[in-house]
Formats: structure tokens, C-alpha cells, sequence
């Protein structure tokens, strides 16, 4: 199958309507656009409601005031420019600012703006200070979409943390393998890159992002095959996102499908409160109950995931949500309180963690290298970036 056309202009999407097309151009200004034409295959364009077309298609939601545009505090993480270390043995490399499909829920939606830069084209000071940080055993891979890059760079980066004896795991954050799996299964040199660093001691995981059981295609199988048998680990995580996969039937028919193609539900997340989410965005009542409903439909594979926040604090576990409690524990804790477990009041309208009354009392908000808040209003136009990215050999 030929690689996938990619669109960066609405105009050019036609079965879209003329005077819709006009009104999201005033999104396009303000955020990056782009899809491809397999994508767009997947979508019913005659429901309005689409959950496919909802994940990457404009709406005029984006430009509420809500939110923020950094709700983890992700740049108090940076120690040097690329790569941050939040966890004492995970670092996050900032591989690519270009995300194959720009998700309109993206947690990390400033990337999308023109007037930002957190991506390095050099990754020279990230790989130094994980060298020279023994406790850093596994490192994260992300952006944007680190299967965006070209697979010569992608093979050098592999080959540098290769190199540093104490990196044992290296992850792959990833929409590729359900918005073009073709560019896995076709690049032969990839999946040799993939064998070549994936070994039995040394896994390289995929970090896919999969959000509803339609992205689930045959293409998507064989490239979930092709990985597998190049020796990668390919696990799923995605946030549970209103008029998405807000439904007990199709978050319990994701996990099962993942389940069934031996990809492992790793992470249901809460929607991250980011400037312009604000239609995605459920409580936490609602968002706990429809995953409790979906794990009760499916096997005790599928019941492997865990809810969480990622918060600045770290990752919290949503254990329970139970006559107005919330019943909290830390996954993962940027201050080293591992499984402290909290009781918290839960309003049916929280949505967050800041949101439960008595938070403050287990965290203390981290020193911010910037507070610059921007309205998405306030964002200038611009013209639609030209993105050129060279995703195979």
C-alpha cells in the first residue's frame, strides 16, 4: 500500500461543507492542522457526531477560555533544553515538535503553536545528562510523535542510548501505528533498526495511542504484528475523552481488541485541563464509572489498565470514586511519595485533581521557570505551518 497523502489545508477536505470549512479555518490560525487520507477513510462523515473525526478534525470548542497551556508543569521538568527528568529513573527526550495526526485533545497543544519551540533538532545535551545520570534506566522517546522522524535518526538516537549501559528501556511515544501503520510495516529498515536494539534484555516498548476501537484496522494489525515480531513491546494508553470513547461499551470493545492483537492496556488517563480541551473534558465521577463499566465487560487482561492523572506532582491512581470520596494513591510521585494513598471530597464537577478540595495538603506546586499565561484568543494568526517530514528511509 502506498504511504498515505498527508493535508495540512481543510480547504482541501470536501466532505467537510464550505461554510463549516470557513468557520474552522479560525482554529487552523491558531493551531497546527494536519491528517492524512488513510485517517480520514475511518471517518462516518455522515454522523456528526464521528468519534474519528472529532479526534483530529478542528472544532470550534478550541478557542474556549479554559485551561492552561502547560497543566503538568512540564517545563519545571527540563533540565537541560529537550529532555526532562521528573522521575528519578525515567527521563523524557523531546524527540520532534511534529506529531503525525495533531490530536485536537493533545495535552502537550502548545506544541502546536508556531510560537513555541521545546523540540531539539539536536539531542547532544539530553543523551550527555542521561549518561551521566546512572539512576535514568529507561527513557521515554516523545514530542510530538517520535515515529515521525526519519528512521536514519531515529536509528542514531536508538544506537546512542544503546550505548549507555545503564538505559535498560528505551519507549516510543506513538500515534503511528493506528494513523499510518503502513509507515511501520513497509519500512523494512525500521523494523530492523527495531531488532536491532530490542533485545531480551533490552526492550524497546511502543507507547501507542490508541483511542477508539475503529482506529483498530487490519493495517493497524499488521503493523502491531510487524512490531511484535521485530522484537518491540507494544503497550496503549489514552485519556478517556467525552464525545470520543466516553462510553462503557466502546472503552470495554478497545480493551479487547488491544487484548485480542497482544497489545497491552497500559493507562486509562484523566483529560489534562489544557487551553482548548475544554469539549473533552469529564468529571472524575463520570470518567471512573465508565471505566469500572468497560473493565467489568472484558477479561482480566483488559483489566490490567489503571486510571490516572498525570499531575504535576506525578501520576496518580484513581483507586475508587464513591459517595462524593475520591480514594487517590501515588503511581508515580515527583517528590518520592510512592503509593501515599488520599481521601479526598470529590464535587461531582471535579475534574482534576486541583479540583477536590484539601489537595494542597500533598503537594506543594514546584517553582516555574515561566508563568506566562496566554489566552487562546490572544494567540496571533498565522498561516498554516508547512510541515515536511521524511518518515521512512
Amino acid at each position: 500500500m502506498a504511504q498515505p497523502k498527508y493535508i495540512t489545508d481543510i480547504d482541501k477536505i470536501t466532505a467537510i461543507p464550505e461554510e463549516e470549512r470557513e468557520k474552522l479555518k479560525k482554529i487552523t490560525e491558531k493551531f497546527v492542522f494536519r491528517v492524512n487520507d488513510y485517517y480520514l477513510n475511518l471517518i462516518r462523515w455522515d454522523d456528526p457526531n464521528d468519534p474519528i473525526k472529532k479526534l483530529v478534525i478542528p472544532n470550534e470548542g478550541e478557542l474556549q477560555e479554559y485551561g492552561r497551556w502547560d497543566a503538568s508543569d512540564e517545563d519545571t521538568n527540563y533540565v537541560v533544553p529537550g529532555c526532562q527528568h521528573k522521575y528519578k529513573t525515567t527521563a523524557l527526550l523531546i524527540v520532534s515538535e511534529v506529531c503525525g495526526a495533531y490530536c485536537r485533545y493533545c495535552f502537550r497543544k502548545r506544541l502546536f503553536r508556531n510560537d513555541v519551540k521545546e523540540a531539539m533538532m539536536d539531542v547532544d545535551p539530553g543523551l550527555e545528562y542521561i549518561s551521566k545520570h546512572p539512576e535514568i534506566n529507561n527513557v521515554l522517546l516523545t514530542g510530538g510523535d517520535s515515529l515521525i522522524l526519519a528512521t536514519s535518526k531515529l536509528r542514531m538516537i536508538l544506537q546512542r542510548l544503546r550505548e549507555i549501559k545503564h538505559v535498560k528501556i528505551i519507549r516510543l511515544g506513538s500515534k503511528i501505528p493506528v494513523f499510518n501503520p503502513m509507515r511501520i510495516y513497509e519500512d523494512q529498515e525500521l523494523l530492523d533498526t527495531i531488532r536491532t536494539y530490542s533485545t531480551p534484555e533490552q526492550r524497546i516498548y511502543v507507547m501507542a495511542h490508541i483511542n477508539h476501537p475503529r482506529e483498530i484496522t487490519p493495517e493497524a494489525r499488521r503493523g502491531f504484528e510487524a512490531l511484535h515480531e521485530a522484537g518491540a513491546i507494544v503497550v496503549n494508553q489514552t485519556p478517556v475523552l467525552k464525545g470520543i470513547n466516553d462510553d462503557p461499551a466502546v472503552l470495554g470493545e478497545l480493551l479487547d481488541k488491544l487484548s485480542w492483537a497482544g497489545v497491552t492496556p497500559y493507562y486509562f488517563f484523566i483529560n489534562r485541563p489544557v487551553a482548548g480541551n475544554r469539549d473533552f473534558v469529564l468529571s472524575l465521577k463520570r470518567a471512573y464509572e465508565i471505566v469500572e463499566e468497560a473493565k467489568a465487560m472484558t477479561s482480566g487482561l483488559g483489566k490490567r489498565v489503571r486510571l490516572s492523572m498525570s499531575h504535576t506532582s506525578g501520576k496518580i491512581e484513581i483507586l475508587a470514586i464513591d459517595k462524593g470520596k475520591a480514594y487517590l494513591k501515588y503511581h508515580q510521585s515527583r517528590d518520592g511519595h510512592y503509593g501515599r494513598f488520599m481521601v479526598l471530597d470529590c464535587p461531582d464537577d471535579a475534574a482534576w485533581f486541583d479540583d477536590l478540595p484539601g489537595n494542597e495538603q500533598y503537594w506543594e506546586r514546584p517553582e516555574k521557570k515561566t508563568d506566562k499565561v496566554v489566552s487562546v484568543n490572544e494567540l496571533p494568526d498565522m498561516p498554516q505551518r508547512k510541515v515536511r517530514v521524511r518518515v521512512s528511509r
